[in-house]
């Protein structure tokens, strides 16, 4: 079980970019630019395009994986109130991530909304709502665990990059994706060794 939440960050950084490679041309159509315009239908577009049952599943899968990564954080980090409400949380975020699979609407178009795309976004709010108050409280959680002390700092400097990266968007929310994927990497491996 440890191994398989190893590979979730990695997965879904791989995902993300060989299908943005793939797919560049359909996300210019949308109206996605790189470095202008990079949150713009972009990542959960890549869901709409010829190969988007790849990313939708790479929602599910991500999540699931996020989601057993807070149970097993649930059960390894000492008990307290902060270990516990900080786990929950992450896996309520890792929910949310596995909800992005409800298909999103590409921001042009000539129709309303849809249950789908309202669903998605609601799940892309979500997953903010609760991601971000997840680190601060595991960090709290981390301090009082001599196992997972180290990481205190880190994951309080993680979120402080992150926040601002995530509020900004344009090209700081690779910014904000790589910090977070790359947090999810190093507190996996911290698990893993214990």
């Amino acid at each position: 079980m440890k191994k398989i939440i190893l590979l979730g960050p990695i997965l879904f950084a791989s995902v993300l970019t060989i299908l943005t490679i793939v797919e560049y041309d359909f996300l210019l159509s949308l109206g996605w630019h790189p470095i202008n315009d990079p949150t713009f239908d972009w990542p959960s577009g890549l869901a709409l395009g010829r190969f988007g049952w790849i990313m939708t599943a790479t929602f599910i899968i991500s999540g699931l994986i996020m989601t057993l990564f807070a149970y097993r954080l649930f059960f390894e980090l000492k008990p307290a109130f902060a270990s516990r409400l900080g786990s929950t949380l992450f896996a309520f975020a890792g929910v949310a991530l596995a909800m992005l699979a409800f298909t999103t609407d590409p921001t042009i178009r000539d129709y309303p909304s849809t249950w789908h795309g309202r669903l998605h976004d609601l799940s892309f709010v979500l997953l903010g709502l609760n991601l971000f108050p997840a680190m601060i409280i595991l960090g709290f959680a981390f301090r009082n665990d001599e196992k997972w002390k180290s990481l205190s700092l880190y994951t309080w400097g993680t979120l402080c990059l992150a926040a601002p990266a995530f509020a900004l968007k344009g090209a700081a929310f690779y910014v904000f994706l790589l910090a977070i994927l790359v947090w999810n990497e190093v507190a996996a491996i911290r698990l893993n060794q214990i």
